[in-house]
């Protein structure tokens, strides 16, 4: 980590003057203002402004209390981050350096608690991009491939063409603690501090974690092979009563320059594969973020498409919504799959029921007519009796949710149960309940409902897409 100070000494006069003077009140900088995160391969990529730069998530809560930066003049913090080693060089310049009244940040832990050990200084960063050339070569090597296949990708464009001549892309499985595999993740969590919106690290320590890796596969012109890291997701095995395994991601992250190009798919479709292999009792996601949860509906979607033993129940929501006329209707419309259908899809497709659900809609959506007014109308219906359950059961959730800490042979300060008492049950996904006067919980609802049908929409067209292409 260097230190640059710009400008020469100042002078007796101006420290005078400055003695005599009022100080200015120093209000800080935000931490995002100054810091600047550089993706680099090369070693002389390293001190150019011209590389890849990420877009970061607020860094402030790294920095003190009120999350800024005190004490400095135009101060620049360049951080370069290798996707060889995946190691951190941050170079910090400033014109000068004075106590305004709250101090000078001590920049140094701030910058280590994002990137711990992995923050090394100039010098011994640029010798990684020999010395750890083969880094992930070697970290994958023993893994378990669980997905390949050949690729040329066009520069100019994010879409994938198979090519028995190109790279390889694999997706390769491995134990988080296996100890150079946790040493590996370690050297990946400042990208999920600083992409992911309250990302934080899990305990490599417990055998129950595993690590998908999306790698590319190349040779270089003397025949060695060269593999690139392009993305991993965290699952973790649970215990599902009774003698059964539930499969949860944690995390998923495509680096930035290889997003857009299929690969978080790919990360998905991995998982997946596990689950179909060793029966497990379904797949979840942990708190998925808005992109995380439309790529998963999306694949799901298309799974669903093709399962011909929902198509006679979804035919039948989909005549009524043609034929019925529900701004008449007494009682909310039995909408929701059938409850043997939800379990059958679990059994056969690991899609717990709760993502089922989700799809279920956007399924039912894709054999509409969207001209045809009446359909879309009911069809709105059912999706505005659905979200005012979501609240209610969010609303009951808020009541019922409790945690109770139990032992494991890991780390029992860190395990917990979540259980709901009588009053409270699994909710459905729409965050927080309705605020206000009669009048303004109506338009929030309306927005909500509005909101909802757009992300249907939007589902459905990706999914045509895909199952067409």
């Amino acid at each position: 980590m260097a230190l640059k100070q710009k400008g020469g000494e100042i002078s007796g006069d101006t420290k005078k003057r400055r003695r005599v003077g009022f100080a200015n009140i120093d209000t800080g900088v935000e931490a995002n203002e100054c810091v600047k995160v550089f993706l680099v391969k090369k070693e002389d990529e390293v001190g150019k402004t011209s590389s890849y730069c990420i877009d970061l998530v607020d860094l402030n809560h790294f920095f003190g209390e009120d999350g800024k930066i005190y004490g400095y003049k135009d101060l620049k913090i360049n951080i370069w981050l290798s996707i060889v080693s995946f190691h951190a060089y941050a170079e910090i310049t400033y014109k000068s350096t004075q106590d305004g009244g709250k101090g000078i940040t001590d920049l140094k832990p701030a910058l280590q608690s994002i990137f711990g050990e992995s923050l090394i200084e100039k010098e011994e960063f640029l010798q990684t991009f020999s010395k750890e050339c083969h880094y992930i070569r070697n970290i994958v090597s023993d893994g378990k491939v669980l997905h390949s296949d050949s690729l040329r990708k066009d520069d100019q464009a994010s879409d994938i063409h198979l090519d028995a001549e190109g790279p390889t892309i694999e997706v390769i499985c491995t134990e988080l603690h296996n100890l150079p595999v946790g040493l590996l993740y370690s050297r990946l969590v400042p990208l999920v501090l600083l992409l992911v919106e309250g990302g934080r690290p899990i305990d490599v320590t417990d055998p129950r974690w595993e690590i998908f890796l999306v790698v590319k596969k190349m040779q270089d012109p003397s025949g060695d092979s060269i593999i690139d890291l392009l993305g991993f997701a965290t699952v973790y095995r649970f215990y599902h009563y009774p003698d059964s395994t539930r499969l949860r991601i944690s995390q998923i992250l495509v680096l930035p320059p290889y997003q857009g190009q299929g690969h978080g798919r790919r990360l998905l479709e991995a998982v997946n594969s596990v689950a179909f292999s060793e029966n497990i009792y379904d797949v979840t996601v942990e708190e998925p973020s808005d992109y995380l949860q439309y790529l998963r509906s999306c694949n799901d979607t298309l799974h669903l498409l093709a399962f011909e033993p929902i198509k006679p129940s979804i035919s039948s929501v989909v005549s009524y919504l043609k034929e019925g006329n529900l701004s008449k209707r007494t009682s909310k419309l039995r909408f929701a799959p059938p409850a043997n259908v939800m379990e059958l899809v679990r059994q056969k497709l690991k899609i717990n029921k709760k993502q089922f659900r989700r799809c279920w809609e956007v399924l039912i959506y894709l054999n509409l007519d969207t001209e045809n007014h009446r359909c879309m109308e009911n069809f709105r219906a059912c999706i505005s009796d659905r979200v005012k359950g979501d609240i209610l059961d969010k609303n009951a959730e808020a009541n019922g949710k409790c945690l109770i800490e139990v032992p494991n042979d890991y780390d029992h300060d860190m395990t917990f149960v979540v259980f709901w008492s009588q009053a409270g049950g699994e909710s459905d996904g729409i965050d927080g309940k309705l605020e206000g006067d009669p009048a303004t919980q109506e338009e929030q609802l309306s927005q909500l409902i509005d909101k909802e049908m757009e992300d249907i929409a939007e589902i459905a067209q990706k999914v045509s897409l895909l199952h067409n292409s």
